[in-house]
């Protein structure tokens, strides 16, 4: 059946109920799309859709786990159904963890592959013929941790470096078909990504304080900021880019660990 297209452009934005997802939410609403929340919190969501809609945008909640193929599915299916089509994909969500080449658990692993890299590569692989029939494009929030090695977070790095390839993968697949894929590689941006790893209130803050010194223009990031990148990569003015990994991270991956 042949579905009368919403007359914004779609941004489907994945991990938007909080950090560079929401921001990403904010920022496309901003620009006239009629955005899809995508996360697991639908309370979360919905906070974040009366924000927008508060502001003038349009926003639509659409909740379900990532790790489940089904649900991916459905999510992308509803979207299309309720709205058109998609435009643009934007995969913000992500988690990360500790741990070293003889410590990080088998389910750590599969918990951070699942999350960081297949729900990723499933979200576009079946927004794929909608981005194909639009000419859209896809922008995967990935990390610094993709391009660089850091001790303590194997699993994290690993998956971060798979967002990257995928994303130079799916660029050289996708552009005969009109449909650009980028990817951001943040440094330490100010979210609940730590806190939600396990860390407490007074270790996020030390780790504000340090992450300070180890990014040379000598603070983290917010995610208006990465948000702002996002855009760019997914506007017409960036429309002879695809296949991009970039780093936005105050210098991080230019320096040695420490």
């Amino acid at each position: 059946m042949d579905l009368e297209k919403d007359s914004k452009k779609v941004a489907v934005i994945t991990g938007a109920s909080s950090g560079i997802g929401k921001a990403c939410a904010f920022r496309f609403a901003d620009e006239g799309y009629s955005v899809a929340l995508v996360a697991r919190r639908s309370e979360e969501l919905s906070a974040v859709a009366r924000e927008i809609e508060a502001k003038g945008g349009k926003a639509s909640v659409f909740p379900g786990d990532l790790t489940d193929e089904k649900q991916i599915e459905d999510i992308v299916n509803n979207i299309v159904t309720t709205l058109g089509g998609i435009d643009v994909l934007v995969n913000a969500a992500g988690v990360i963890a500790n741990g070293t080449i003889e410590n990080t658990s088998i389910e750590d692993w599969d918990r951070l592959m699942n999350i960081n890299l297949r729900a990723p590569f499933y979200m576009l692989r079946c927004a794929a013929p909608h981005l194909i029939a639009g000419k859209g494009s896809v922008v995967n929030v990935s990390s610094v941790n993709g391009q660089r090695a850091f001790p303590n977070v194997l699993a994290y790095c690993v998956s971060k470096a798979g967002v990257d390839h995928l994303t130079r993968c799916a660029a050289l697949e996708l552009a005969g078909q009109g449909v650009r894929v980028n990817a951001v590689n943040p440094g330490v941006v100010r979210t609940n990504l730590h806190l939600n790893s396990g860390m407490t209130d007074e270790e996020y803050r030390q780790f504000l304080e340090r992450s300070v010194t180890t990014h040379p223009l000598g603070r983290v990031g917010e995610p208006e900021e990465i948000a702002e990148l996002i855009f760019f990569l997914a506007s017409d003015k960036a429309s002879w880019i695809t296949g991009e990994t970039i780093l936005i991270d105050g210098g991080r991956g230019q320096t040695c660990a420490r």
